[in-house]
């Protein structure tokens, strides 16, 4: 299992064990992980599982590709590190990958 790390605006904190193939996204509705709405189940067709990727893991993590960043224009408060945890599958290699949540999901 791989340890996915959530932390929302205010500070709280969620660890989650995610299998490798599932998405961030998968982990954190799975795990009921308060703030990713997910609303089109992680088809990349809404802005509503937006996360930023802390800086240690934006290489691991990789960039968004071209329908990701148009999905992103609909998000609320979109930063550099900004992504779709549905577009970002979970590796052995993102053990401990840390992200954090938006005031709102868009």
């Amino acid at each position: 299992m791989v340890k996915i790390i959530y932390i929302e605006c205010d500070g709280e904190r969620h660890e989650v064990d995610a299998q490798p193939g599932m998405s961030v996204m998968e982990a954190a509705i799975r795990n009921l992980v308060p703030g990713i709405d997910a609303d089109c189940g992680g088809a990349c067709a809404c802005a509503t599982c937006h996360v930023y990727v802390e800086p240690e893991w934006r290489e691991k993590v990789g960039a968004a590709e071209a329908m990701e960043q148009s999905m992103l224009d609909f998000a609320e408060e979109v930063q550099e590190n900004s992504r779709l945890s549905c577009q970002i599958p979970v590796t052995d290699d993102l053990d401990g990958l840390t992200v954090k949540l938006p005031r709102t999901q868009g």
